[in-house]
């Protein structure tokens, strides 16, 4: 049942007719609409769906000077009858805004996020590719938008879901290199439990070496020792114990 008043604007021309699901870039394509919703006096306001396409940005907009800006990575596929899925989509809104408390950021109402989520891929679901190993991928973002360069937090936010097709992200098996030099983002006392943004730029030149060194992609450990794994670039990393 509805419980937010998402306004629906459809985009006036499909592009699905000019993708190949058989041949898609990752990441560089993107489906006709998005959810946009703005925080301002301390709650969530105007949620919308609109075609896909740029927005403006004020130059001295907070996200661009102080880094506040978190992020989820999620997809939906379909069942063999054509119904679309998600795996545990309230688990992303929680991580979501376990990242939003850390970065000092507003919280999205649970609800509104799952609401968002259903209706946008609702309305976008012929983007889901029936390729096995492809799906649609669906990118929940927030930042800061104040106008403003002091160093404090921001007092607006955007929250914007949008969504594209992809196919296997590593088309064939990885190598990897355990990097002792670099630490992703430090889980204790830093960043490294969030799904920040700027850590995900500190992880490019670790993994610019690695793909020097012959290697697909580093596999981060512990700031502190170097010795305990906690994830591969770009993924989990699960070990079979015999």
């Amino acid at each position: 049942q509805m419980k937010f008043n998402i306004k629906i604007t459809k985009a006036q021309n499909s592009q699905l007719g000019q993708v190949d699901f058989d041949d898609i870039p990752f990441g560089r394509v993107f489906s006709d609409h998005m959810f946009v919703a703005d925080y301002k006096d301390g709650e969530w306001h105007s949620p919308r769906i609109v075609p896909f396409g740029r927005f403006e940005m004020h130059p001295a907009a907070m996200v661009l000077h102080y880094g506040q800006a978190i992020f989820e990575g999620m997809k939906a596929s379909k069942s063999h009858d054509g119904t679309p899925f998600f795996l545990r989509p309230e688990m992303h809104a929680k991580r979501l805004n376990n990242s939003a408390r850390r970065m000092c950021m507003p919280e999205v109402p649970e609800a509104l996020f799952l609401e968002a989520l259903h209706t946008l891929v609702d309305l976008d679901s012929d983007w889901i590719p029936p390729q096995e190993g492809s799906a649609l991928y669906i990118r929940p973002y927030m930042f800061a938008t104040d106008e403003f360069i002091g160093v404090k937090p921001s007092a607006t936010y955007r929250f914007i879901i949008f969504t594209g097709p992809v196919g296997p992200y590593y088309p064939k098996p990885v190598s990897l290199i355990a990097d002792r030099q670099f630490a992703r983002a430090a889980v204790q006392g830093g960043t490294g439990e969030a799904k920040v943004a700027g850590n995900y730029a500190a992880s490019l030149l670790p993994a610019k070496l690695a793909n020097e060194k012959g290697y697909d992609q580093v596999m981060w450990l512990d700031s502190r020792e170097f010795k305990y794994i906690q994830e591969v670039g770009t993924m989990n990393i699960f070990f079979v114990i015999d």
